[in-house]
This record gives structure tokens, sequence and C-alpha cells, in this order.
């Protein structure tokens, strides 16, 4: 229904329209359906309707009826209309009882006419008298093809595939000990970071250290000649995964090799010596956070113990320089001074005698040491002998330290606590499930990973609740789900809870949570997550402790919905609630909004079922009530929305990213400005009507969620993957959903190699590069990989759906050992021995809570088919083996 506003706004657009087509002639288009019996009526916005003919049937004033068998033909004259590009066009909207449609009058083509094969209709230029057989006919006969189909044409993809025409990122490296908010962020001078020299900056979270000196709050060092004509500078994380930070300068025949981590001064570092950081202490150092009135006196009391560490945190770095010629080389060392570059004021000393660089005596911010003794100067150059090699060494503490507490410093050994560092990351993998690949770099990925979510989630050891940090930013309900659902799937349970425990830690006493710059998706987004933790762990303890701040977002979420039940929102927003979800100050009845808290409301529902069953009923009631209203204003709008063209032919319906807009804002059907975060599609392609599909709104076998995909895939899409923050698009796990294997591989590779830093792993939030270490980007392809291995979908866990078949080359094998699910811990080995005409699976779930059935993808690395398949039943099309009923292991096999 038009508010009064919008009314006034059509009229005056009328208006306009009427006055601006002085001296235009009528024009006509045709409407032409493949059967008959369709009755409805014609609108028209921007522009003034002549008349509605019928071929055959009947027509008064804007309305018409064709009987079934009748030739469905309509002949439309418009008087004043806007064919101009931009804003207020003349839009054309046909409303059917099932199948209504809109375009926009100036899209009518002879060439390219507008064929919706999903409602067999097409509209058509005024000189074309084809049927709608004979236009779909032509139309395929061209033998265009969508991005989809091309993509399903074409070869699997890899990242070798793609990675040399995707851009390249490099990402500041940041090292800490997790749980701890003391971090250390290292940048390299790399060609696309633009550094004079190693930059290292001390940090609190992700806030840099503000000392009494007011230096730069960095430092920079340099070893080499300078920077030159040459990227000669590559980097590695230590076995490929933990936070032991490698770099290498290679200087013609010189190599510096430098090892950096972080560890205790005084005490191993362990998981008993490790106190951590009070989450809202981490908070208050972190980006983004809003406090309420309420939450402030806790903030204060705990802002007057922040600094009280019981142990100083020190970067530790050793360099190994040696020289790999034929003859004697030189090589040169700065060691670290504050500031980001040569011009900056010297504001310190260094003792050549004690190797200290300090502000004061009793503030020495770095150690330096070469071969085991003082550096004798701040910048130095050694000649080494061909295969000799020199040992320096920093050591600098988080927060400069009393001379006394330095000359402690200098006894530390740095393979020791080197040792104890790999010890720690170590011991804290073996704890995760297993997850062994065919693709090294995917398997270091999941690994790294998982520590660099880790690492960045703060909080008091060893039971405290932790802030699952999103790179600078403090937790988002929405950014950090991935980051506590990854920690589920690798059996990081308790640290998911403790995760979980921070939305109900700072969840308002009204029940809203809301902790982030205005975001208000976070309550629904937050009790997803929680009911998927419980789908996890079946933790009905926990969920009856903290039932009664679950129910009070329940309910302000319900309470929310129920002052948007007004009849001047009906099928534009009625029973939909209305705000923002990330920084556009887009403050409508968005449907990612919406979709978010169903999908919380329902989760909850479904977990309370057993334990408390009328609550749950009740809540269930208001999320199926919910889900309708949204339905209903997809309905709506599928009717309002401008249909655009794909790449066959096929033109399809859209649906705008929110109830108050007439269709994709990427189409600037009003006069607006909006480009933002490098993009116009950010509303549509990251923000909009896919997380209906994703949030369970819309089913992902539907014909709207394959239309939804289909012109998001050619409209928004470049390589398959979205703009500017990708892994904020949800086609992918709709495309792993559907067993769409070639288009999500095309996503998943297409979108990491671009995204991610392809030698230590960590990922940009933008495709620009803006806000280091995001860990939501990570956990989302972190999460990605893991709907690759295996995805639930009802009573059926889905082994493989979507793997690479280059993973199953001859010897290739791949192995799942406690990683969990929905239906408890899970074990999965798959192995290829193509060469010997089979490859083999073995599957088991040894909790309670198991599958009725598991599907088992097995592709064959040269598309072969099978002779023989043993252990379930085999389907060709999927190339997936289905076990039912379901006793807990399985073992199938696969000849050819």
């Amino acid at each position: 229904m038009l508010t009064p506003l919008r009314i006034v706004a059509t009229a005056l657009a009328i208006i306009y329209a009427v006055f601006s087509s002085y001296g235009q002639a009528p024009l006509k288009f045709h409407i032409e359906w493949k059967a008959g019996n369709v009755q409805g009526e014609i609108g028209v916005t921007n522009g003034v309707i002549g008349n509605v003919e019928v071929l055959k049937g009947k027509a008064k004033g804007n309305t018409f009826q064709i009987a079934a068998s009748d030739r469905a033909r309509l002949t439309i004259s418009i008087a004043a209309y806007n064919l101009e590009p931009g804003p207020e066009p003349t839009l054309i909207s046909v409303k059917t009882p099932r199948n209504s449609f809109s375009f926009f009058l100036r899209d009518v083509s002879n060439d390219y006419p507008i064929l919706i094969s999903d409602y067999g209709v097409a509209v058509l230029a005024a000189a074309d008298n084809r049927s709608y057989t004979e236009v779909e006919r032509d139309i395929l006969l061209r033998k265009t093809r969508t991005k989809i189909q091309q993509i399903e044409k074409e070869k699997e993809t890899s990242f070798a595939a793609v990675a040399p025409t995707n851009r390249k990122m490099s990402v500041p490296i940041w090292l800490g000990i997790s749980r701890d908010m003391r971090m250390f962020e290292i940048s390299e001078e790399l060609e696309d970071m633009a550094q004079e020299g190693k930059i290292i900056r001390p940090k609190y979270a992700s806030s840099y250290i503000k000392h009494p000196e007011k230096e730069q709050n960095a430092y920079i060092y340099t070893l080499g000649r300078g920077v030159g004509v040459k990227n000669n500078i590559t980097r590695r994380l230590d076995e490929g995964a933990l936070p032991v930070y490698h770099s290498e300068l290679l200087d013609d025949d010189v190599l510096y090799h430098t090892i950096s981590f972080v560890s205790f001064a005084k005490t191993p570092l362990n998981a008993s010596n490790n106190k951590g950081t009070h989450y809202v202490v981490a908070d208050k150092h972190s980006h983004g956070r809003t406090y309420k009135e309420e939450h402030m006196k806790e903030v204060e009391e705990r802002m007057k113990t922040a600094y009280d560490f019981e142990d100083d945190v020190v970067l530790y770095a050793r360099t190994t320089i040696e020289n790999k010629g034929a003859v004697p080389r030189y090589a040169w060392i700065k060691t670290p001074r504050p500031g980001t570059g040569w011009w900056y004021q010297k504001i310190h000393q260094y003792d050549s005698e004690t190797g200290f660089s300090s502000y004061t005596t009793d503030r020495v911010f770095c150690i330096s040491r070469l071969n085991g003794k003082a550096l004798n100067n701040e910048e130095i150059s050694i000649l080494l002998q061909p295969g000799e090699k020199a040992e320096y060494d920093i050591f600098m503490p988080h927060t400069p330290m009393p001379a006394s507490k330095a000359a402690e410093l200098t006894k530390q050994s740095f393979e020791q606590r080197l040792a104890e560092a790999r010890l720690y990351w170590k011991e804290k993998l073996a704890t995760a499930g297993t997850i062994r690949l065919p693709e090294k770099r995917v398997e270091e990925m999941l690994q790294a990973g998982l520590l660099h979510l880790d690492l960045i989630s703060f909080g008091q050891e060893p039971k405290g609740t932790v802030s699952a940090n999103i790179g600078v930013y403090t937790p988002i309900g929405t950014e950090s789900s991935p980051i506590i659902q990854f920690y589920l799937s690798m059996g990081w349970h308790d640290l998911a809870k403790r995760a979980l425990n921070y939305f109900l830690e700072t969840q308002l006493s009204n029940g809203y949570i809301q902790n982030y710059e205005g975001y208000t998706v976070e309550t629904g987004a937050a009790l997803w997550s929680m009911g998927e933790y419980i789908r996890y762990t079946g933790d009905t303890d926990w969920l009856n402790s903290s039932k009664e701040k679950i129910l009070k977002s329940c309910d302000y979420l319900i309470q929310w919905r129920t002052n948007n039940k007004r009849e001047a929102l009906k099928g534009r927003g009625y029973g939909m609630i209305d705000g923002k979800v990330a920084d556009p100050e887009d403050h409508y009845h968005q449907f990612m909004l919406n979709g978010y808290a169903y999908l919380g409301l329902a989760r909850i529902a479904e977990v309370l079922k057993e334990t408390d069953p009328a609550t749950a009923s009740r809540i269930q009631k208001e999320a199926d009530e919910w889900k309708q209203d949204i339905l209903t204003t997809v309905h709506t709008l599928l009717g309002l929305s401008p249909v655009v063209p794909l790449g066959d032919g096929r033109w399809v319906p859209t649906l705008p990213p929110w109830a108050e807009a007439d269709g994709p804002r990427a189409l600037f059907q009003r006069k607006e400005t909006y480009w933002s975060h490098g993009t116009f599609t950010a509303a549509d392609a990251m923000l909009g009507p896919l997380y209906l599909v994703f949030c369970e709104v819309i089913a992902p076998e539907s014909p709207e969620a394959k239309m939804l995909l289909d012109y998001h895939s050619e409209l928004f899409y470049q390589g398959n993957t979205a703009f500017s923050q990708p892994y904020y698009s949800r086609h992918n796990w709709l495309q792993a959903r559907l067993g769409m294997v070639k288009p999500f591989l095309n996503t998943y590779y297409n979108t990491f190699s671009a995204h991610a830093d392809r030698e230590t792993y960590t990922f940009w939030e933008h495709m620009y590069r803006v806000s280091q270490h995001k860990t939501h980007e990570e956990a989302w392809f972190l999460m990605e990989t893991r709907w690759m291995l295996y995805l639930e979908d009802g009573n059926s866990l889905n082994f493989l759906k979507t793997i690479p078949r280059t993973w199953m080359e001859d010897g290739q094998e791949i192995v799942l050992d406690g990683a969990a699910s929905y239906f408890g811990k899970i074990k999965l080995t798959a192995k290829s021995n193509v060469a010997k005409g089979y490859i083999e699976a073995a599957v088991e779930c040894p909790g309670d809570r198991k599958p009725r059935i598991v599907t088992i993808r097995l592709p064959h690395p040269e598309n072969k088919h099978p002779k023989k398949v043993t252990g379930g039943t085999y389907d060709a099309k999927t190339e997936t083996i289905t076990i039912t009923n379901f006793s807990g292991t399985g073992h199938v096999r696969v000849e050819f």
C-alpha cells in the first residue's frame, strides 16, 4: 500500500511525465503469454497509460481478461513516458493472480525481447508479431549462455588457474598469544604495502599504544641495502600454520631470514601461564563498540586494573644473515627506532654497551644483539665470507620497561622461547578436529585460520567470557557468527560457548543485543548462533542457565515486530522490523535484518522443544507468522521490481534489498547516490534478498531462489564473486547447498585467491586494502571449506558435495577426524586408487545423534563413470553414493 508521501511522489512523477511528453507520439508494445486463461491489470509508474487492447478477449480501462482457448496477446499504448537513462524511468507493471511482473518501458527492444520463461510470457516491440513459442525458439537458437551456464561448460577451476589474473594482496602480520590483548603488527617493505622498512606496531587489541613521549607508536628497522627495484621478500608461517612468522629478504648474494613470534618475558608460554584479558578491557581497546549507559559502570571499574599484567609480553625476532655468494659480501642492519620513516625526529637513545634502545633509563623499548653480544651501533655493516652466517636478535617488550627488567630479558634464550611458542600453538591445534586434504594450501589455511581466529578472541582464562573479535573490530552478532560456528565445527565447543556468552553479557536490560556502531541485526544473528551451538552440542544445561536472557531477546524481537504490524505497511513490510544491517545508513525494513530475526527465533524454538515445549510452541508460532509476512512482501515486490536480462536471452524478476524499494538499488530507479565501500552493488549483492534463502525463509530449491541466484550472478559478481567485501554474499552457501560444483569452486577459488594474503593466509576486510586480519572474512572462507567437505540437510549428512575432482586423483586422500557436525563428531577417510580402478571411502558417526542418511560424493578425476558401486545407491548425475538407514558406520567403493 502506498504511503501518503509515496502517493504525492507518484502524482508529481506523472505530472512531470505528462508535461515532459509534449510532442511525444504514443508508444505501443505487446505482451504475449505462452497460454491463455490470463486476467489482470496494467499499471504505469512515471508515465500515463493510453489504452489496452486484447487480440482475443476483453479489456476495459487498464484491466484485461483472456480465455484459455484464446491467443494471449495484449497491445498497450503509453501516452506519456520517460525512456531516458537514469532515475524515474517509466515502469510497466502487469498484475495477475499468479506471476505478476514489471519492466522498464525503455528495455522493450526489437532485437532483444523481454522473455520471462519462468512465467511463460514475453514483452515485444510494436512491430513484433511473433507468438511466445516463436520468440522462445528464436532466442534459444542464439545459443548464448548465462555466466553460470558458461562456468558449467568450462573445466573446473583451481587456485593455480585463477591466481595469475586475480589481484594479489599482502596483509600485515599480527602476532600475539591469544586471549591476551597485547599484540604486535608487523608490516614489510613489500611492493603492495609501500613501506620504507619493517614497521612494528605494538597494540592493545586493535588500538595503538599511547606513550607519554608522543612518538608515532611504531618502530622501523631495516635489513639489507634498502628498497630497490626488486620485490625480493617472501613470507610464510611456521609449519604453514603457526603464528610464528618467517620473512626472507634476498639482497643479491645475502639472505636475511627472520623468525618472529610473541612470548612472555620471564615465564614459559603455555596455557596455564596465559591469564588473558577481560573482554570488557579488550573491547575498550577495539574499534566499533558502542556503550550504553547501563554498561559504563563496569567499564570504568575494569579499566582501573586494565594494565595490571603478571608478566611482560615480548616480540622475539632473530634474523639469520648468510652470504650465499662465492666472494665476501657486506650485510646491513638498522635496529628499531621510533617512527615509520627516516625523517621522524630522534627522541631516543641507543646504548652500544647494552644494546638497549630507550626513551629514558626506565623506558627501554628494544634490545639488539649480534652473535650474542650487544649490537655496537644503531646502524651497522658486516662483511661475511662465502657461506658465513651472522645472527641478529631483537627483543621488543610490548611497552617500554625499566633497564633492570631489560637486563633480565637479555638472559632469555631465543631457542627456548621459540620451542615453547611452537609447542603452545601445536597443542591448541591438537585439541581441534583434524582435516587433511590433497591441496596443501587449503589444508594449511584451515589450520592457520583457526589460530588466526583464536589469536584475537580475547578473554580471561580459563573460563571467562570471550569476545570473538573480527579483526580490528569488537564482536558483531552477524560477523562473529562464522567464527563461533567454525569453532563448533572444529570441536572447540567450550570456546564457542564462551564467545556466545559475550552477547548475553552485553545484552541490554530490555533484551536488545546491539554492540557495534548501530547495527540493528545483531539480536537475531546472535540467537541463531546460540541455536547452532545447541544443534552441535545438545548442551541443555547451558540452554537452561541462559534461557531467561535468550527469551528476553526473543521477546524483544517479537515486540519490535508487533510495532510494525501497521496497515500502511501491508504488502510492503508489514510485520517486518526496520533498521540498518551494516555501515550504510539504510534504515529500512531490510530482508537481511528480518531473515536473521526469523532464523534466530526459529532456532531457539527448535532447541527449546524438549525442555520447554510450551515456550517453544509460542516462539515457533511467532516465527512462522514472521516468515509468512516476509513472504507476502516478497510476493508483492516480485511483481513490482523490474525484470532484468540474463546471458541466455531470458529475463527474470528481481527483488530489492528492503520493502520500501521498488527494485534493486543498483538500477537507480530513484534520484539518489549511494556508492560506498568500493562498489555500487553492496545493498543488493551483499546485504540483499539472498539472505532470505540463507536464513531459511525462501527454500533453496524454489523457483524464487533460482531467479535470485540467476540475476545476482549476472549483475553483481565478477568471477562469480561479489565485489568489495565478497564474503557477505550468500550465493556461496546456496551453490554448496544445491551441489553446484563448478560454480561453487569458481566462487571459492576466485574469492580467496584475491582476498587473502597468499603467503601468510590472513585476509583484508575488502578487496581494497582496509582493515587488517579480518577474521569475519577468513571465518566464512573456513566455513565455505567446511560446507565443501560436509554439510547437513535435515536428517542427512552430505560429504564432499562440492570438492574439486582433482582431489580424487590417484593416491590422494581426504581425512576428517574429530570434526563436529549437528550429528556429533564425524570421521571420514576417502582414498583414491584410480590407477587400480577404484575410489573408496569409510565414514563413522560414533555418537548417539546419527544422521538417517549419509551421502558421499566421489568424483573420478577424469569424469569416468563407474562400472560397479558397493555400499550404497549411486547417482550418476551427482557422482554421489547414498547410504540410507545409516547405522553409524559405512564403507563405499566405486569401481571404474
